[in-house]
């Protein structure tokens, strides 16, 4: 049986609250594909949207339109639904200097970023809840979710299955936890690595942050499975299997690798031909260095930097064809909430835009082949195709949630407080 969504509070819907639940219900149960919540400042939206969720019993994602916002409603969904999968799915960059060319002073820019350890983690937890199946997932994100993470059904091939009894050499075992990108460090033990001592391997998954799986051989025979607690070293419990997850989104085999450094062959000398037809012998030049370049690391250790620009080549994708993006990974039946409605749709429109325009000025100047506009967000429209039923949050609605809910809204003005503005 799924498990359920059991939503804990000391409060009861008050105000308008039990209305508006009651309504967004019937909407849903209808087959409506879009509602809107149309809910004054400080009404209770969240609760609101709590009482739906655990009624429909699905699978839900909630975009927010920053991190900050996103950041406080997961931690009003987590106190909600304690007992739940409420995971937390944002851009984990710090910092981020998108690659750029600026033609007018000739200044090429370089991609600098930094990376938040705990925000990754975050994300790798997230997807790995909607890898199990499990139906319990409330998922915050930010507009980063329609950002390419990799393919579902190539993630999920990547799993690593481990059970007692099992035969398999402890070399062969190793082999396979570093083709999904766990490294060994007998040091600095910490999330996405593994230790070896003697015929015990100690695993921390790429999710996780204090809980280590501990497997252990007897010649090539798996002889026990532990899951231990990584400060005081004490066994939590016993299993008699267990999963490996993947370390990263993006995973590729080294036939895939290899098909992808013929393609990406394929397009350069295209691309050259291209460029020299036209007399721009500096940028067929500046393409060849560069990629030839990429290509040798590619060869040698597997990846280079921005290896995400040949992303197309590396999943096999056709030219134009969407990469896939958080909500690939859930049902089809999923619940989509957009908080903020008014200012979240904007930006999902915008961001496609925006990363081709950057991208157009690169490859006209020999910096990108073509096949880098593949590596993007969705386009409006591609997004919206993958929605199933959503519900719009917001205190002022814009002309397209309207129009969508074909004017109907599901109104939250009277506080549970009874206070007025």
């Amino acid at each position: 049986m799924d498990r359920l969504f059991e939503l804990v509070s000391e409060y009861k819907p008050t105000g308008d609250q039990p209305q508006a639940i009651r309504e967004l219900i019937e909407g849903l149960e209808r087959g409506d594909r879009y509602q809107t919540l149309l809910g004054v400042t400080g009404s209770g939206k969240t609760f609101t949207v709590s009482n739906v969720i655990k009624e429909v019993n699905r699978p839900t994602l909630i975009i927010s339109h920053n991190k900050t916002l996103a950041a406080q409603l997961y931690g009003e969904f987590k106190s909600f639904f304690p007992n739940n999968a409420v995971e937390f799915f944002i851009s984990y960059y710090d910092y981020y200097q998108p690659e750029a060319y600026i033609p007018t002073t000739d200044t090429y820019i370089e991609k600098d970023m930094s990376i938040n350890d705990e925000i990754d983690r975050l994300r790798l937890k997230a997807t790995t809840a909607l890898i199990e199946g499990r139906r319990d997932v409330i998922i915050v994100a930010s507009v980063s979710c329609i950002y390419g993470i990799g393919s579902r059904e190539a993630y999920a091939d990547q799993l690593v299955f481990v059970k007692t009894g099992e035969v398999v050499s402890r070399n062969d075992f190793l082999r396979r936890l570093t083709d999904i990108h766990y490294i060994r460090n007998d040091f600095d033990f910490s999330r996405g690595t593994f230790r070896v001592r003697g015929d015990v391997i100690e695993i921390i998954q790429a999710y996780e942050s204090d809980e280590v799986l501990r497997v252990e051989f007897f010649g090539d025979e798996i002889d026990s499975l532990s899951l231990v607690d990584r400060m005081t070293g004490k066994v939590r419990e016993k299993v008699s299997e267990a999963v490996v997850y993947p370390a990263k989104h993006f995973l590729t085999t080294e036939e895939e690798l290899k098909r992808a450094i013929k393609s990406i062959e394929v397009e350069l000398e295209e691309r050259l031909a291209y460029y020299r037809d036209c007399g721009k012998f500096l940028e067929a030049q500046r393409l060849e260095q560069r990629t030839r370049y990429d290509l040798e690391m590619m060869k040698e250790i597997g990846y280079c930097s921005g290896v995400e620009n040949y992303s197309r080549h590396l999943a096999g994708r056709e030219p134009g064809e969407r990469p896939e993006c958080l909500v690939d990974y859930f049902p089809e039946d999923f619940l989509l909430v957009i908080d903020e409605s008014h200012q979240t749709l904007p930006q999902v429109r915008a961001m496609y835009n925006g990363d081709r325009m950057r991208k157009e000025t690169l490859i006209e100047h020999g910096f990108r082949l073509p096949s880098a506009l593949d590596n993007r967000p969705q386009k409006f429209a591609e997004f919206t195709e993958l929605i199933s039923q959503c519900v719009f949050v917001s205190a002022t609605p814009g002309p397209y949630e309207l129009e969508q809910s074909d004017g109907v809204v599901v109104e939250q003005i009277i506080r549970p407080t009874g206070l007025l503005d």
